[in-house]
């Protein structure tokens, strides 16, 4: 806020547009309410089972720690090593596949 003797505090417009929620948020909003993005979750789950990539990031995790030591690891390293790897190996057609629900989704009547 700025501050003036003569006058008193104007509201900063920054801090106005701050409150406001951004469109990631509002979508984000609005998934969590319709139940859908608990849906797109079990979905993405299913589909990373049915492609094996679940497997690959156990086998990925279990070389991780044997190569480590399990007692010079923590969790913490394992997510910070892996996530970046589990996230770049998620195939293709169910990034699409998800992609396309939250696209139906976004127009549907319902939001």
């Amino acid at each position: 806020m700025r501050h003036s003797v003569n006058r008193p505090p104007t509201p900063d417009t920054r801090n106005e547009q701050e409150n406001e929620p951004t469109l990631k948020e509002i979508i984000n909003i609005k998934l969590i309410e319709s139940g859908e993005k608990e849906r797109l979750m079990e979905l993405l789950r299913e589909r990373l089972v049915e492609s094996g990539w679940k497997d690959e990031m156990k086998a990925l995790c279990r070389e991780y720690i044997k190569k480590k030591g399990r007692n010079n690891i923590t969790i913490d390293d394992l997510v910070h090593v892996i996530t970046p790897k589990g996230r770049a190996s998620i195939p293709d057609p169910i990034k699409a596949e998800l992609l396309q629900r939250i696209r139906t989704f976004l127009v549907s009547p319902t939001l």
